[in-house]
């Protein structure tokens, strides 16, 4: 019996969260093809049929978070990117720096689980991950538009203090130290966002 139209990009996408969830658990020296397969429930000898490397499956798998585990996460926290405005913002920091994302290890941003394994990774894993800043910044940008004097620098700055705050507080997990990174991070942004524009 043939697969039917869509039997391949269906097993492509469940590689690629299976790889997600794996290298965030475990970053991307620590997880093998197999391990990947195994956890999409697929054979090892079906990856080449998909991709042709490890690291171009990394690329997709950070790239992947924007339209999927991302798109659930703005979706829980209430972010409309159609009705984008400063209280929106501010929902945005307080779920981006919030004590269940930084718990929430399998479906957390890469921005924050992954930043090391970018760092050394391939030119397309770092391209994936600034596609992936670059969204952020946006909503940010949006955001704030005609609401202060320079928006693209305030997102560029909340992207930081997000994202920069996290992966600090990831680093400290069994740590007080990781709560109060957290908050300075998010009691900055507001800051900055409340400060008078002019």
């Amino acid at each position: 019996m043939p697969y039917s139209k869509d039997h391949k990009p269906r097993t492509r996408a469940r590689i690629v969260e299976a790889a997600r969830v794996l290298f965030n658990r475990h970053g991307f020296e620590g997880v093998t093809i197999d391990m990947i397969m195994q956890e999409a429930g697929l054979t090892r000898g079906g990856f080449y049929n998909h991709f042709s490397s490890k690291d171009e499956l990394f690329s997709a798998a950070v790239e992947s978070f924007l339209m999927g585990r991302g798109a659930k996460w703005r979706d829980d926290a209430g972010i409309d990117p159609t009705n984008l405005n400063p209280d929106m913002a501010r929902q945005m920091l307080a779920s981006y720096l919030s004590e269940e994302h930084l718990n929430t290890l399998d479906g957390q941003c890469p921005m924050i689980a992954l930043p090391s394994d970018i760092a050394r990774g391939s030119e397309a894993a770092q391209e994936s991950y600034q596609t992936l800043l670059q969204a952020m910044v946006w909503l940010f940008e949006r955001s704030l538009s005609g609401h202060r004097e320079d928006p693209r620098s305030d997102a560029l700055a909340l992207a930081a203090l997000s994202v920069g705050g996290m992966v600090l507080a990831r680093t400290l997990p069994a740590s007080p130290l990781a709560r109060e990174v957290r908050q300075a991070a998010h009691g900055a942004a507001v800051n900055l966002m409340s400060a008078d524009p002019r």
